[in-house]
C-alpha cells in the first residue's frame, strides 16, 4: 500500500500553509494557515474495511530550557520525544483521498471540535491539548489536525510521519475522546498493512531542508 501527497514528496519540505507556524523575519515565527495536507492512497491490502491515519513528530526536544530563547540553540543532540499532530479513524478506503484543508483550514484557539469529523470519520485529541494546557489563552481540547510548530532555534529539522493503517474492521474499536496511543492499542490484531509518508519542517532559517 502507498500513501502520497501533492503538498510534499516523501522526506520533502512541508509547505508553510500546512503548518501551525511559519518563519517570520522580525518576530521569528507567525501563525500560519494550518491546512491539513492532501493525501492519496492506493494498493490497499485485500480485505481492507477502514483506515486509520496518525501523524507524529518524533523530534520534539525532551528538554525545553532553551526552547525559543534568543541567543540560545536547541542542540541536535538533545534526546527527542514524540508529539502527535493528528489521529483520524473510520476513514472509508473507497474515498481514495482527502483534500487539502478538508479537515483543518485555520488555527482554532482552544482547539477544533470533535470527535465527529468530515466523511463519517472521527478525530482524536492531538498533543497540542497537553502542550497548551497551562496557557490561559490557548488551553482546550485540540481535536484533529494541527500542523508543525517546532522551536525556531532548533538545530534539527523535524520529521512529520503520516502513517496510514489498513484495518480489517469497518470501525475503529474505540469510543468517546481518544488519543493516538489509545488507537494504536485498540487496533492491535486488526492491521492488514501500513504506509508511511514523511515530511520535514523547520522554523530555523539556518537549517537546510
Amino acid at each position: 500500500m502507498k500513501l502520497a501527497s501533492s503538498c510534499f514528496q516523501d522526506y520533502g519540505r512541508i509547505p508553510s500553509e500546512c503548518a501551525f507556524a511559519a518563519p517570520h523575519p522580525e518576530t521569528r515565527i507567525a501563525l500560519s494557515n494550518n491546512l491539513n495536507p492532501d493525501l492519496e492512497w492506493r494498493d490497499l491490502p485485500s480485505g481492507t474495511k477502514s483506515l486509520v491515519l496518525i501523524c507524529k513528530d518524533p523530534d520534539v526536544p525532551s528538554v525545553l530550557e532553551n526552547f525559543n530563547q534568543e541567543g540560545r540553540v536547541v542542540a541536535a543532540s538533545i534526546p527527542r520525544i514524540d508529539l502527535h499532530h493528528w489521529v483520524l479513524v473510520d476513514l472509508d478506503p473507497a474515498l481514495g483521498s482527502i483534500g487539502k484543508g478538508e479537515f483543518s483550514n485555520a488555527i482554532v484557539p482552544r482547539g477544533k471540535p470533535g470527535p465527529e469529523a468530515p466523511c463519517g470519520t472521527r478525530q482524536g485529541l492531538n498533543d497540542y491539548t497537553k502542550w497548551f494546557r497551562n496557557d490561559p489563552n490557548m488551553s482546550g481540547n485540540y481535536f484533529g489536525y494541527d500542523g508543525p510548530c517546532p522551536p525556531w532555534n532548533d538545530e534539527l529539522a523535524h520529521r512529520y510521519i503520516f502513517t496510514l493503517y489498513a484495518l480489517n474492521v469497518a470501525k475503529c474499536p474505540i469510543s468517546g475522546s481518544f488519543t493516538a496511543p489509545d488507537v494504536l492499542q485498540a487496533i492491535q490484531g486488526s492491521v492488514l498493512g501500513t504506509a508511511p509518508l514523511t515530511g520535514r519542517y523547520s522554523l530555523n532559517p539556518v537549517v537546510v531542508l
